[in-house]
């Protein structure tokens, strides 16, 4: 099985990719379009240059290798992946994985991108490209804010929607880095690599004013659409 988690930043989804990861049956890839959005866009990003020096920056190859093997001889191959990298690469090999949606209410996921890069746009949170991906190649909805209030009911319910046996060892994980990390781990990833499983329920949404606000009014549409088809 190859699994691709769409998703948007902030999103839960590092901690998603540990938890698959964690499986002794699945590889990991963590968001492998990234290097080349960066380099076919300009976008500014924090470690822009490493990530294109040190990750594949040809979408074109980067697609071409999920035609092959799983690495390291595994079953199953679970891939994170952000829903705004995809502008102009290629989606003809998301046929044949199963796809899955992860999202966050956007007044969540606005309120932790301004922590590490400051003004986001739209466009940065991917909740518009998000809806884009499920329209194309839709699947299960799961909903991050459910994940932390029960982890293993929100578990077992994906892995029966998609035919996978659930596995105890998705629930916890050691803390530290993992070898299929990338680069860019080193700004963004900080509170995952100190995890070792999931953190409990949230509280109330942040209250957002001016631009942020604005944002997440935007936003809302979005999210709303896909969270009235969430697991």
């Amino acid at each position: 099985m190859k699994i691709a988690m769409w998703s948007g930043p902030r999103n839960l989804s590092s901690a998603m990719m540990y938890s698959f990861g964690n499986r002794a049956d699945f590889a990991a890839w963590d968001e492998p379009f990234y290097a080349a959005y960066l380099k076919r866009t300009g976008m500014d990003h924090p470690m822009r240059e490493e990530i294109i020096a040190v990750h594949d920056a040809d979408a074109e190859s980067v697609a071409a290798t999920f035609a092959g093997p799983v690495p390291d001889g595994k079953a199953h191959w679970y891939m994170k992946h952000m829903g705004i990298h995809m502008d102009q690469s290629p989606l003809d090999w998301a046929k044949d994985c199963v796809n899955v949606h992860l999202i966050r209410h956007p007044a969540r996921v606005i309120a932790s991108y301004a922590v590490k890069r400051e003004n986001p746009t739209l466009h940065d949170i991917g909740f518009a490209q998000q809806v884009d991906i499920f329209d194309r190649f839709p699947g299960p909805v799961i909903d991050s804010a459910d994940i932390r209030r029960n982890p293993e009911s929100m578990l077992r319910k994906l892995c029966d929607a998609i035919g996978l046996d659930f596995d105890p060892a998705m629930l916890s994980w050691q803390a530290g880095k993992r070898p299929y990390d990338g680069v860019w781990a080193a700004h963004w990833y900080g509170a995952v690599h100190k995890s070792t499983g999931f953190a409990g329920a949230e509280g109330d949404l942040p209250a957002l004013t001016g631009a942020a606000a604005d944002l997440c009014q935007s936003a809302l549409p979005h999210y709303e659409k896909l969270a009235a088809l969430k697991l």
